[in-house]
């Protein structure tokens, strides 16, 4: 079985509580950059189920192109949802994550581990 394309995934973990991060709003994003300028065209948009994942990939079946992409995921409105004390706690609202895409064939996924005060982001498999 020969492969299509790439594709984008992701995940977010919310490791203040040890547990998936649910309804978290995500936008992915292709950069279009030149030596004076740069813009944003968005690619597509989704929803963390209860699991804190996504129902479908960002992005798969030939659309990968090479490039930068850039997700944001929107934690303000996760937080929002919280307790009283977590939102006033929570610095980011949106946390965007660029990163280049040179492999069209490869399975990127992006995952974001967030914290009221911090968060952090790996190359996942």
């Amino acid at each position: 079985m020969s492969k299509i394309g790439g594709r984008i995934t992701t995940h977010v973990l919310d490791t203040s509580k040890g547990v998936p991060a649910a309804g978290v709003r995500i936008e992915l994003y292709f950069v279009q950059k030149d030596v004076e300028s740069e813009s944003k065209l968005k690619v597509t948009e989704s929803v963390t189920n209860g699991d804190g994942r996504l129902d479908a990939p960002l992005l798969d079946g030939g659309g990968l192109e090479q490039g930068i992409y850039e997700l944001h995921f929107d934690v303000e409105e996760y937080y929002a949802t919280r307790s009283t004390e977590e939102s006033m706690q929570a610095l980011w609202t949106v946390v965007p994550i660029r990163f280049a895409v040179s492999d069209t064939a490869s399975h990127y996924h992006i995952p974001l581990l967030i914290a009221p005060g911090g968060y952090s982001t790996y190359r996942g498999s």
